[in-house]
């Protein structure tokens, strides 16, 4: 696993805390990790592998919790956070926030009061009218809605 892929799942990790209204310190500094390991010239694998959780810990951003994550990303390709949270919210939910006019707050609702957690989810509910029931989504974002999801 390189390191632009453990960014990534950092990044999906935050986005998933911020959907579920997680603490946004905790979101955050997974976002900022995130950050920092996408363009760290080293590879986080060789870091660990020479320094462990110490040397993973020298990228800013990267503390004593995260870097205990990255080795276990690097040993298993995941680690118990992530299983967790993605048992309860599905991962999906977060492609969600990548239609026009759908945010992190707006994803979770759809979730948590419609059920809806993924794309072909939101297609059919779109497609049911079900964006009249959604508080805080106007005619023109139902109409954006409409138009990026029949574009994506």
């Amino acid at each position: 696993m390189d390191n632009n892929a453990i960014a990534r799942r950092f990044y999906r990790l935050a986005a998933l805390m911020e959907i579920r209204g997680d603490d946004p310190f905790r979101w955050r500094s997974y976002r900022n990790a995130a950050e920092a390991i996408e363009v760290w010239p080293t590879s986080l694998k060789e870091i660990a592998e020479k320094g462990g959780e110490e040397g993973l810990q020298e990228i800013p951003g990267v503390g004593k919790a995260i870097a205990k994550k990255v080795i276990e990303l690097l040993e298993r390709g995941s680690f118990d956070a992530w299983d967790r949270l993605t048992a309860e919210t599905p991962e999906t939910v977060i492609d969600l926030t990548e239609i026009p006019g759908i945010g992190p707050k707006t994803a979770a609702l759809l979730h948590q009061r419609f059920k809806v957690s993924s794309l072909p989810d939101l297609k059919l509910f779109v497609a049911g009218g079900g964006l009249k029931m959604v508080d805080g989504i106007g005619p023109k974002t139902a109409e954006k809605i409409k138009e990026a999801l029949e574009n994506y």
